[in-house]
């Protein structure tokens, strides 16, 4: 058998397109330039995580149903696993801009409701309202903020929620 011989014309048509290849991405990378939302405009980004009350009330059992149960399950208090959704609602300068029921995650309704929504907004003063009802209550909310903000064009403000801190925050 024989050595194998370069093959310099194969070699540099490899380098070729290999080359082209790279500058086609490294374009397509770079171009066409797009943007996410309008930089003449500011943006206000809502986004949180907060878990509801219970959605049922918490029962004492009876000395027989304890009896009933096998050792390691006799608690003497049972709550339900399930959460009420959350109710958020949202103005800005006195209009409603969005209001939407968080309905809780998991399997069994038990996990946290989420939201993640993003508003574009014209510069300049505005009075944002936010408001969350979190509890098995019909009317009015659990938590309420009002707050005059001042955005710049291009500028993102987000918007979370901590109930062991008092509620929205801006960011």
């Amino acid at each position: 058998m024989s050595e194998p011989t370069m093959n310099a014309p194969k070699l540099f048509g490899q380098a070729v397109v290999y080359g082209l290849f790279a500058l086609a991405v490294g374009y397509l990378a770079t171009r066409p330039v797009w943007s996410h939302f309008d930089a003449s405009n500011a943006r206000l980004l809502v986004s949180f995580t907060h878990g509801g009350k219970t959605a049922g009330d918490c029962h004492r059992r009876t000395a027989k149903e304890l009896a009933e149960l096998a050792p390691n399950m006799r608690m003497a208090t049972v709550c339900t696993r399930e959460r009420v959704p959350l109710l958020f609602e949202m103005s800005i300068d006195g209009s409603p801009v969005h209001r939407e029921s968080l309905p809780p995650t998991g399997l069994r309704g038990d996990g946290p409701s989420r939201i993640y929504e993003k508003f574009s907004v014209q510069p300049g003063r505005h009075e944002v309202i936010l408001k969350l009802r979190d509890t098995k209550r019909t009317e009015g909310f659990d938590y309420e903020r009002r707050a005059t903000v001042e955005l710049k064009p291009g500028q993102n403000l987000s918007v979370d929620f901590k109930a062991a801190q008092g509620g929205f925050k801006f960011e």
